[in-house]
């Protein structure tokens, strides 16, 4: 990620602090216009066009009758949570009454909190807002899990205005999807599902909402992108769109022309907090699979590999020998997963899994999540330039062992190692038998900085050759011809990465 890249704020809007306005992404899917004016009207329709004929004005959709026909499945979320030993009310404080930091009066009451010790913090209840739409006339209804995660009560308000305590039915944090119900409520319209793998970027969508808690606001734009990966988790597959998003917007629907939910509103691109049109919605397929899960036992049940994967950059791939930048590098191996059991090894890239190319590593979680408990896919790698292929029975992912390996992008070459001597890895926090070099100095400006090198990285392969010592770490460097990028297998804290380094000269 450049810098001007990792400046962008990505926010997730759960929701809408009274105290920090927070943002929220939302997509929406619209169908051609042709098919909205068959379906809700509002168009002109212009006269039989002839040779000599002028070209026909084209009006653009009206979404009246769609937005009338969809607002009463919208509904308001409020969350509240009991914050435990929240700020002091006293000068200082951050919460409620509390002067924070550069109070005026911290100099009057400085005295009395040297003698008698800062003034005791109190519970406080953090409310924040956000959007849901109903999917059942049973009460069932679907929003972001970031809206309702953690709260210890929430209220959902209607169209209508009349507000239902609600519960939640499942939550699902990685691909931040909830489902909440409320009992008691008559006369529900729940809303279509739709299928967002038949979106095109150019279609328009509607978005409908509570941003900054004004209720059914309606906005419009196009598609955007599809596919959108925003590192936000394992299961990205964002839709982008470029209509109107504010923080609240969480967890409100986005629509195609039809009236049909095609996206979850969840995040959007911003420096400020507020709406540049970049917006993001997880697709209603992806709804779709974990929505009946969710229903049955309250959590997804997901397929494991046992990899940690990463990008193969166009550098990675020039050091692997590999003919262009596809695939997923495997840059470690679950001891005991599935796929040591196969056999699979650091430095494997796979291309094919379950019969289905794999050309972004971005995928491969996604192919794996789906895959049954217990079922035995085909996967293809490539290994030192040779195609190999294994079967690997799949496994229940469990929460902790979920782990995603950072991506490493390069340019450069320029910084100081030393040996890992069983001292220096005991210090570093490393297991002492942990062979390798560790980088103390790194040039800001160098190759390796840019190729995201760190203070502190332990390096234990170089173009896949073991290095125990600067000794083996300086021939290493030495037996790569002049110019050509050099691989790296780094060890940063818990965890694995290959980064490769292009030279400057």
């Amino acid at each position: 990620m450049t810098g001007g890249s990792s400046r962008r704020a990505l926010i997730a809007v759960a929701a809408i602090g009274f105290a920090v306005g927070i943002a929220v992404s939302i997509r929406f899917d619209l169908f051609a216009r042709s098919e909205a004016i068959s379906i809700f009207g509002g168009a002109e329709k212009s006269a039989p066009e002839t040779p000599t004929s002028p070209p026909p004005v084209v009006a653009l959709p009206d979404f009246a009758l769609l937005a009338e026909h969809v607002a009463p499945s919208v509904v308001n979320i409020s969350s509240t949570q009991e914050v435990k030993g929240g700020p002091s009310f006293g000068p200082g404080g951050g919460g409620p009454g509390g002067g924070g930091e550069g109070d005026p009066f911290h100099e009057f009451f400085e005295p009395f909190e040297r003698f008698f010790g800062p003034q005791r913090r109190a519970p406080y209840k953090a409310k924040s807002l956000g959007s849901g739409f109903i999917i059942e006339a049973n009460g069932h209804i679907l929003t972001n899990n970031h809206v309702v995660e953690n709260a210890d009560e929430i209220v959902v308000k209607l169209a209508t205005g009349k507000e239902f305590k609600a519960k939640v039915v499942g939550r699902d944090a990685k691909t931040d999807i909830a489902l909440i119900e409320i009992h008691g409520a008559s006369g529900l319209v729940p809303v279509t599902l739709g299928d967002s793998d038949t979106l095109k970027v150019g279609q328009w969508v509607v978005a409908i909402g509570n941003p900054f808690g004004l209720e059914n606001t309606v906005t419009a734009g196009i598609v955007s992108a599809m596919g959108r990966h925003i590192n936000q988790g394992p299961y990205d597959n964002f839709i982008q769109t470029d209509a109107a998003i504010n923080p609240g917007n969480s967890g409100g629907p986005l629509l195609n022309t039809r009236g049909e939910v095609v996206g979850i509103n969840t995040a959007i691109f911003s420096r400020s907090g507020g709406n540049i049109g970049i917006g993001f919605a997880i697709p209603s397929s992806l709804a779709k699979e974990v929505v009946p899960q969710l229903k049955e036992k309250g959590h997804v049940t997901r397929g494991w590999l046992g990899v940690m994967i990463q990008m193969v950059t166009p550098d990675i791939a020039d050091s692997l020998g590999l003919s262009e930048p596809k695939g997923a590098l495997v840059a470690d191996v679950v001891k005991d997963g599935p796929a040591a059991a196969a056999g699979l090894k650091q430095g494997d890239v796979i291309t094919e899994y379950d019969g289905k190319p794999v050309n972004d590593s971005a995928e491969l979680p996604l192919l794996v999540a789906r895959t049954p408990v217990g079922k035995t896919v085909p996967v293809k790698v490539i290994r030192d330039k040779k195609t190999e292929n294994f079967s690997i029975q799949i496994a229940e992912l469990k929460e902790e062992e979920t782990a995603e390996a950072g991506t490493g992008t390069a340019e450069d070459l320029g910084l100081t190692v030393q040996t890992l001597t069983a001292e220096l890895a005991e210090n570093l926090g490393l297991d002492r038998s942990l062979k390798g070099v560790v980088v103390t100095q790194v040039d800001p400006s160098g190759p390796a900085s840019e190729a995201g090198l760190r203070r502190g990285d332990v390096i234990l392969e170089v173009n896949r050759h073991g290095v125990k010592d600067v000794d083996a770490y300086k021939k290493a460097l030495k037996a790569i011809g002049k110019g050509k990028s050099v691989l790296f297998l780094v060890r940063r804290g818990e965890n694995t990465i290959f980064l490769a380094v292009k030279p400057s000269g």
